[in-house]
């Protein structure tokens, strides 16, 4: 008995943590572990995520996008997944399907671990398509659940000048520069929107 454990235990000793992988940035390693997971344990959703998340950092979004398919196939609410697959069609230009699955994912998980991403993601598809006050808000959500993004506050300084909603405008632009003031197309934005209330 005490023979078994101790094998057992070497064995779990031995197992390699995939998730560890993907934190350690050994992308190609991590789906190589997942993939043998599945094999064992074909309705892993903690194999399928670990293996998606390498799948989008490595920009294989085809396959990402394909993997989360079948994952959803098996488990239809699993919010992991269905992040993954609206951030790989949003990579893939797929504006519809990817508002579609981060739709999905903000009703299932209204305060789940990546709503401001999912937002922000949303933001960038509402700009795409030039639906800016739908920007606006999404951008805006994005950034009450995290406000530290120079980025993402120069986002929605720009769907507000195509808004031409220049005071609010200025104010997120003012933002972006107080988190990265080299951040240059905060800068250039923020001088678009000073021509415009002087009247330049």
């Amino acid at each position: 008995m005490v023979a078994l454990l101790v094998s057992s235990t070497a064995a779990a000793q031995d197992r390699v943590d995939a998730l560890q992988l993907y934190r350690d940035g050994r992308f190609e390693e991590a789906i190589e572990v997942c993939r043998n997971e599945l094999e064992e344990l074909p309705r892993n959703m903690d194999s399928y995520t670990v293996m998606g998340w390498s799948l989008l950092a490595l920009r294989r979004y085809e396959e990402a996008y394909n993997e989360a398919r079948r994952a959803l196939s098996i488990e239809p609410f699993d919010q992991r997944i269905i992040e993954i697959a609206g951030e790989a069609q949003y990579y893939l230009g797929n504006n519809r399907e990817a508002l579609y699955y981060f739709e999905q994912y903000v009703s299932i998980a209204p305060s789940g671990r990546h709503i401001a991403v999912v937002y922000y993601y949303m933001g960038e598809i509402f700009i795409r398509i030039g639906r800016y006050n739908n920007a606006d808000i999404a951008l805006s959500t994005a950034l009450h659940f995290d406000s530290k993004d120079a980025r993402w506050w120069s986002r929605l300084g720009y769907a507000r000048i195509m808004r031409e909603d220049y005071q609010w405008a200025l104010e997120a632009y003012e933002n972006a520069l107080k988190l990265n003031p080299n951040l240059v197309e905060a800068r250039e934005g923020l001088e678009t929107v000073r021509r415009n209330l002087s009247g330049g």
